[in-house]
């Protein structure tokens, strides 16, 4: 089965998938694997590189490396495995402008692999490009923006307590702190 850049937008941005994109939900999960689960490993392999020649093909190239793999491995390590390969595609296309080609729902994706990244550097990169984004964006869309912009800070939080995310530690065969666990004790921890 072939997917195109526009299969893998035309599905994420579904207003039917909308709804499920932050939720752990084993249905959405088990969607995603079913209509894009077979790019992931070509997407991996950089057989789908030349995506990133437009601003739309590098945007779905992104959701393939840093969203579906969430959806496909929760809990395992290969959910974080392409992360850095996302976190240089991110880079590479915000130098060309890319991220501003595009609309404001379909940017936050572009900027989620910073957000995903246990280096502080990146981490205020992604704070950065939420502020920007938040302030662009109509009023009447403001508060929905402002959300992410939260969640972005909140990542960047941890990264600067711990330097890395804690609730990766368990999957990743990481010892945690006893800072940490005290940290995964509460609720709502981790992301």
């Amino acid at each position: 089965m072939s997917t195109t850049a526009r299969d893998v937008l035309d599905f994420w941005f579904a207003e039917a998938n909308m709804e499920h994109w932050f939720d752990a939900d084993t249905a959405f999960d088990e969607k995603v694997r079913g209509r894009l689960g077979h790019a992931l490993d070509p997407a991996a392999a950089g057989q789908l590189d030349d995506w990133a020649v437009t601003p739309a093909g590098w945007l779905a190239l992104l959701i393939l490396l840093d969203q579906c793999p969430r959806d496909l491995y929760r809990g395992e390590p290969r959910a974080w495995a392409q992360d850095v390969k996302a976190q240089r595609l991110v880079l590479s296309g915000l130098l060309r402008g890319d991220d501003r080609r595009l609309p404001p729902l379909q940017r936050v994706f572009a900027y989620m692999p910073l957000e995903h990244a246990e280096n502080m550097e990146l981490q205020q990169r992604s704070v950065e490009q939420f502020e920007a984004l938040c302030a662009e964006v109509p009023l009447e869309q403001r508060e929905r923006f402002d959300g992410f912009l939260d969640y972005a800070r909140r990542h960047r939080e941890v990264i600067a307590r711990f330097g890395r995310f804690p609730h990766r530690n368990a999957a990743l065969g990481r010892g945690s702190t006893p800072e940490e666990v005290l940290y995964l004790a509460q609720p709502d921890a981790g992301f």
